[in-house]
């Protein structure tokens, strides 16, 4: 039975945030990305890249000299579990204060609230 990976520390999901924005690449790829960013350290992204290929977050390819990852989840994938994590977390399964929290947390656009309508509209739909 294939299991999902673990849910992502912040570190390890800048990095999936980064192999998603690039396609796959490197720790050098990555690093150069992440330190335009912020301070880091090259040996710190190699040991994160590492643990994530052992957590199963990532696939390294190692037919090159240098290994190139990948993440082994699509990005929606894991945004879906990370908002489930949290909903479940942190609002106790409800729906409708994640979004309160998520609005008053920050001001949406009107051109997100129109979406949102839409979205909210199109799963009122098919969960009749």
């Amino acid at each position: 039975m294939k299991t999902n990976p673990p849910r992502p520390t912040d570190g390890e999901l800048e990095i999936l945030t980064v192999l998603w924005s690039i396609g796959p690449a490197t720790v050098r790829q990555v690093y150069d990305v992440i330190r335009r960013r912020r301070p880091a350290e090259y040996s710190t992204t190699l040991k994160f890249m590492q643990i994530m290929a052992a957590k199963g977050l990532v696939r390294r390819d190692e037919k090159q000299r240098a290994h190139v990852y990948e993440p082994t989840k699509h990005r929606e994938w894991t945004q879906r579990q990370l908002a489930g994590d949290l909903l479940e977390r942190a609002f106790s399964g409800s729906a409708k204060s994640l979004l309160v929290g998520a609005l008053s947390a920050r001001k949406a656009s009107p051109k997100e609230l129109a979406e949102m309508r839409r979205l909210l509209d199109e799963y009122g739909k098919e969960t009749k």
